[in-house]
């Protein structure tokens, strides 16, 4: 028989050095409406006095003297959790109020619902052009996703959360911010289970990028990653960062740059450069006006070298990655547990 009554809903953010990004997330949290049971923070190895601000706004918090991972961190923080709904956020994200008043509508109208995920919004905290970018790519990439979601997403990702601790939580052998979430959906669907992508339910993300720290954070702890755990799971979706429109994408980015090096030996692959960039312009031309629309046509034009850019180290990554995984004949494994204490 199914409940009528509310389910309740446990907010679990995972914090390192959380610095103005926290104070925001607890703050825009403190106006939820309604209220969740409970705020539960982990401080995982921090250093800046986060914990301290999180007992000031009244949240739960459990503290883990070394950094392990927003993986163990969600783990701890799903184990001491009471409500029936996890939601999980991450410490540079602000929440709407109506958020979690959201989550619980959802799961109430929708009773074998297993876990839905939001979105980042179209106004990104930080005003710097390569932090809008990024995050209005973001939104542009989960808006246009399919409502039927591959996957799972740590920012802003609700859960039940009997299914959660029935499917072990996330793989912890992720020690960075990486694709634990992207892995931990991939068990769900696996198993069964339906997640949604709820594109009405968006939050802010506050992070200012830098160039290195993005292109280190797609290399190394996204991009790599996922092209191992796509082997593993012989999972290729035609969803997200996976269309297959981004797939031709990085096919034309290579042509382009391979014929651009060609001008070394004749100037006529300078017209073959040009013409191959003609068709990747057109596939990516909805995401262009998308930019256009928000911040005019010399900001569009800029994201297009940032854009290519991004395909050209995603192709560089799954290959490195298909590589690797074919040397070692082995899929990337790793214990999946929940701690059964915590500090």
């Amino acid at each position: 028989m199914i409940s009528t009554a509310d389910p309740t809903v446990s907010v679990i953010i995972p914090v390192h050095n959380g610095g103005a990004y926290f104070r925001t997330c607890l703050s825009k949290l403190a106006q939820a409406v309604p209220r969740p049971i409970e705020i539960i923070v982990v401080a995982d190895g921090e250093s800046d006095g986060s914990w301290r601000l999180a007992n000031e706004f009244g949240a739960k918090v459990i503290r883990i003297p070394e950094c392990g991972g927003p993986a163990r961190a969600r783990n701890l923080g799903a184990q001491a959790a009471k409500g029936d709904i996890l939601f999980f956020v991450d410490a540079d994200v602000a929440v709407c109020p109506e958020a979690v008043g959201y989550a619980i509508s959802v799961f109430k109208n929708n009773p074998y619902l297993a876990a839905f995920i939001g979105s980042y919004d179209d106004a990104p905290g930080d005003p710097d052009f390569l932090s809008q970018y990024r995050n209005l790519l973001h939104h542009y990439v989960h808006q246009t996703g399919n409502e039927e979601a591959s996957t799972f997403w740590g920012a802003c990702g609700v859960i039940r959360r009997e299914i959660f601790l029935q499917m072990g939580g996330f793989n912890e052998s992720y020690r960075q911010a990486s694709i634990e979430d992207i892995e931990f959906g991939y068990r769900l669907k696996q198993a069964g289970y339906n997640i949604r992508l709820c594109k009405t339910l968006q939050v802010k993300h506050l992070k200012q990028w830098k160039p290195m720290g993005m292109v280190k954070a797609d290399f190394f702890y996204r991009a790599l990653p996922w092209t191992e755990l796509i082997w593993r799971d012989r999972k290729l979706n035609n969803d997200l960062n996976l269309q297959v429109s981004n797939r031709i994408s990085v096919i034309l980015t290579y042509a382009v740059l391979l014929a651009i090096l060609g001008t070394c030996w004749s100037l006529s692959f300078l017209l073959l450069a040009g013409l191959l960039a003609i068709p990747l312009v057109a596939i990516n031309a909805p995401l262009y006006r998308f930019f256009h629309r928000k911040h005019g046509i010399l900001f569009a034009l800029k994201t297009i070298p940032w854009h290519w850019l991004f395909y050209f180290y995603s192709g560089l990554a799954f290959a490195i990655g298909t590589g690797r995984y074919l040397y070692q004949k082995k899929p990337v494994t790793g214990k999946v547990s929940l701690p059964v204490s915590a500090q």
